[in-house]
């Protein structure tokens, strides 16, 4: 299933093709493609160079290891995430590592890295559906992270599935039409909430 932006404005494809599914088909993901994922995360630009991200990885290769990190979910997101066969959380260092002071872009720089790694995946037929819906104490404890760290988002990758597959309410969700606030409602110029001319002007 594909679901394109409904764009106002030219982008490329992989942008337009990539979205966050619930429904993921049982085929494993190779590991030279997640190592290709990983390749376009390290090659995101970040604040100093600092590249603050780390990710946790669990594959259904290792079910325990999966069943560790699926039970860092919550519950809505256990349902639907339980299909997909790579489950992820990203980590930010909090402090930049050549001096230790506070790296106040870090997320920024890690969110750059998931992006980055979503549109290849998106180029391997790939999907990736990000969560803030974990227990980020929890990760932390499991994985013994230091506490300089952060775990930022979870992370469900794999090969899309048949909505169909879902409960009849996130299958809904599969089918519902794409939405994003209009690029005028967000591009300022000279104050706040007063659009660019960029944007009003023909």
């Amino acid at each position: 299933m594909e679901k394109p932006a409904p764009t106002e404005y030219p982008i490329n494809d992989l942008l337009g093709k990539r979205w966050s599914p619930r429904a993921f088909s049982d085929q494993m993901v190779e590991f030279d493609k997640l190592r290709s994922l990983f390749e376009a995360a390290r090659w995101a630009p970040s604040s100093n160079n600092g590249q603050p991200w780390s990710f946790i990885v669990a594959t259904k290769h290792s079910q325990k290891e999966y069943d560790s990190l699926l039970a860092c979910l919550m519950e809505g997101n256990i349902r639907w995430a339980k299909l997909a066969p790579v489950l992820m959380v990203s980590v930010a260092r909090l402090n930049f590592e050549e001096n230790g002071k506070p790296n106040r872009h870090a997320f920024h720089d890690v969110g750059q890295a998931v992006a980055n790694l979503t549109v290849q995946a998106t180029a391997l037929h790939l999907a990736v559906h990000q969560m803030g819906g974990f227990y980020p104490d929890k990760v932390k404890e499991l994985y013994g992270i230091p506490h300089e760290y952060e775990p930022v988002a979870a992370m469900a990758i794999g090969y899309p599935g048949k909505p169909e597959m879902l409960p009849e309410q996130l299958m809904k969700r599969e089918y519902a039409e794409r939405e994003r606030k209009p690029i005028s409602e967000f591009v300022f110029s000279k104050q706040w909430t007063q659009v660019s001319p960029i944007i009003s002007s023909e």
